[in-house]
């Protein structure tokens, strides 16, 4: 076999791992994504005043899913390190920390969207649409440490490289959201405030079922992960912290571009707020593909660093960008594709199909540069580099994508899809700089596996 093949057939075999390791997480990132179409579609169903309010809501409640996310990233790299180099009796210390970090982080978050709220106004979110966001969000901001709590004990089971349960909770959630949404808002004349209820809850109940299999499962017996009560300890929550906080920081810039779009458009009318809903979300859905292969390569990257495999760490990371240019050139042609049949998935209203329609090929053609940015800072969290893509995040998005968004599609009057062509320059930016971030640590000694 020639040396080109055998490099090919590494490839093809590192790509099927990290496939068969990112899969469940796909569907559990997309079953999460699920929530807010199931949302989406009652709201739409409810009126078109309910899906923009729902629309506004959504947009400031992914503040509290990217928080919760990116400072809870922070215990995927660090358990798949201790795993990697054999050292699984710190696991159950170290998560024990963790989950009075996601309580806490929980409880905090619960103000930051009651605040949120009182902000509608001031923003100029149309005074049509207002109070039933308000009583979205009230509703929904009880479901934060559920939330917090449910990442926590997902993303450890996640590195130990262990993803079903992220699959099988995520898509259970998905099933009970459905009714319950249905009966709260409908059942019980709830409107919008309904759906944040029935949210809420789910979120609980996923967080309550996870530690449950944790708790049970023989597969993480020999972590001890429930064998004795700790109290909080400073030492090793702040290195959660220190590593945690630039990844929320990181995934709070690239999310917080989408929800600032979200607001300003929101004040353009109820038709331009709909489109934009209805395409950001189909666009957030294919996105759940890469974001899983990812967050696969996190622990892919972060098991070879703690055994000392550099090779190791560059062939996982190569199998990660070719299965996301792989599920990204099929999202960009569905996009285009299917545009205005996804559109009418979610309401009748002509005006609203045929700009949905138009946004959805912005899309498309964000896709690549969106997709390359998620797997270049999933690698480099497996290496638990995590303040340099955080200052990259910060220029790409808010010194570059939102500002020309603005400029365009304020400034200059081309509306949303002026801003989404905002988007589309912020995320190629973060792509080119986050990809030689990685190309250069790549090729330098791997760091030493430290939890505290």
């Amino acid at each position: 076999m020639s040396r080109t093949e055998s490099r090919a057939a590494r490839l093809l075999r590192e790509m099927r791992v990290s496939f068969v390791l990112a899969l469940p997480l796909v569907l559990s990132q997309a079953s999460s994504m699920g929530m807010n179409i199931v949302d989406t579609v009652l709201a739409g169903r409810h009126g078109p005043v309910t899906l923009a309010a729902v629309g506004v809501g959504s947009a400031v409640w992914s503040v509290v899913i990217l928080v919760s996310i990116g400072v809870l990233m922070a215990v995927p790299p660090t358990v798949s390190q201790l795993n990697g180099a054999g050292r699984r009796g710190e696991i159950g210390p170290v998560f024990r920390q963790a989950l009075w970090l996601a309580l806490a982080l929980g409880l905090g978050l619960i103000a930051v969207v009651r605040a949120g709220a009182l902000a509608l106004e001031p923003m100029g979110i149309t005074a049509e649409a207002r109070p039933e966001a308000v009583a979205f969000l009230k509703a929904i901001s009880w479901g934060a440490p559920g939330l917090a709590l449910f990442f926590c004990l997902r993303n450890l089971s996640e590195g130990v490289a262990w993803t079903v349960p992220s699959m099988v909770f995520g898509v259970v959630g998905l099933a009970l959201l459905a009714p319950l949404g249905y009966a709260f808002m409908f059942g019980l004349a709830l409107g919008a405030a309904g759906l944040g209820y029935a949210v809420a809850l789910v979120l609980w109940c996923q967080a309550a079922a996870m530690a449950t299999y944790l708790w049970r499962s023989r597969r993480f017996a020999d972590l001890g992960l429930f064998a004795r009560f700790d109290p909080p300890r400073w030492p090793p929550i702040r290195a959660l912290l220190r590593l945690g906080l630039p990844m929320g920081v990181s995934v709070f810039m690239e999310g917080s571009l989408f929800v600032a779009t979200a607001l300003i458009i929101g004040t353009l009318g109820t038709t331009q707020m709909a489109a934009h809903q209805i395409a950001i979300l189909i666009a957030s859905l294919c996105f759940m593909v890469p974001l899983g292969v990812a967050m696969a390569t996190t622990v892919r990257v972060g098991h070879a660093v703690g055994a000392g495999d550099l090779p190791g760490v560059r062939w996982s990371a190569a199998a990660g960008y070719a299965l996301a240019l792989l599920a990204q050139t099929a999202s960009a042609i569905l996009l285009v594709a299917g545009a205005a049949w996804l559109a009418s998935l979610f309401t009748t209203d002509a005006a609203v199909v045929a700009l949905a329609s138009l946004l959805m090929a912005y899309a498309a053609v964000f896709q690549y540069p969106d997709g390359m940015q998620a797997m270049s800072a999933g690698a480099l969290r497996g290496l638990k580099d995590t303040r340099v893509p955080m200052f990259i995040t910060v220029l790409a998005y808010w010194g570059l994508g939102l500002p020309l968004g603005a400029w365009l599609g304020i400034g200059l009057g081309q509306g949303a899809p002026g801003l989404w062509t905002g988007l589309i320059l912020g995320l190629s930016a973060a792509a080119t700089l986050l990809g030689w971030r990685f190309w250069r640590l790549s090729r330098q000694p791997l760091p030493a596996v430290v939890v505290t």
